[in-house]
């Protein structure tokens, strides 16, 4: 049978219709496209978007090496592993180096103050004497026991501020270091005023004179004490 232009046309019609339809659904409706007949069902077909997965998470990728894909048709970003809790190697602290000189001082100091308690022990007992009960005798004791505690500190005054200088950049100890040198300066300093507030007599012209004496030789010496068992006793 023979069919004219126009029948052919009429018949392509409606194919060419149901066919541009059936790619706008395809297109516009993921997921949605019609089952052509004896195919399988549309549910059971894959799914097919106009956007690639990389345009769905743009930032995958960036953070995982195995989820990176290409964008845009770039190559694929290789994500350097991030590592939690990494820190910068520190660097090792080097060692402070001690002079002969502050060993031989050091040794100096160590002995001279090991003399100090008995002295101030000396001291105490000689003025509380004295501040009772006068007498030339006791004066004098009193006096040289005072002249061998002001030179034992002027040793130790010398020899710890000499090192103190000399370890000012080993962080080990300088706190301890430093409280020490300030209690036993500021001994240095009490008996300094205690011997210019001693009275002419054993008795003392002015009441006052004596007790400003005896108050400014018992802080110093408290001072002194402190200092001296704070480097005996902690290391």
């Amino acid at each position: 049978m023979a069919f004219h232009d126009h029948q052919v046309k009429t018949l392509m019609r409606p194919i060419c219709a149901r066919f541009v339809l059936t790619i706008l659904a395809a297109v516009l409706v993921p997921g949605t496209l019609a089952a052509a007949p004896g195919g399988p069902p549309a549910n059971d077909r894959p799914t097919v978007s106009l956007l690639s997965s990389s345009r769905r998470d743009p930032y995958r990728g960036l953070f995982s090496p195995s989820d990176a894909q290409p964008v845009m048709g770039r190559p694929e970003i290789a994500a350097r592993p991030v590592q939690v809790g990494q820190q910068a190697a520190v660097p090792a602290v080097a060692p402070i180096e001690y002079s002969h000189a502050y060993q031989t001082r050091l040794k100096i100091h160590k002995v001279a103050s090991f003399a100090i308690l008995p002295l101030f022990a000396t001291e105490l007992i000689l003025g509380q004497s004295l501040y009772e009960d006068g007498g030339s005798g006791k004066k004098d004791a009193h006096v040289a026991v005072g002249v061998g505690i002001g030179t034992l500190f002027g040793i130790n005054t010398v020899t710890g501020v000499w090192n103190l200088l000399e370890s000012r950049k080993d962080p080990n100890g300088r706190k301890r270091r430093v409280i020490h040198s300030v209690l036993m300066l500021a001994a240095d300093a009490g008996f300094a005023a205690t011997a210019a507030l001693a009275p002419d007599s054993e008795h003392g012209e002015v009441s006052d004179s004596r007790g400003a004496h005896r108050a400014a030789a018992i802080t110093s010496i408290g001072l002194g004490t402190a200092g001296y068992l704070m480097m005996l006793f902690t290391k």
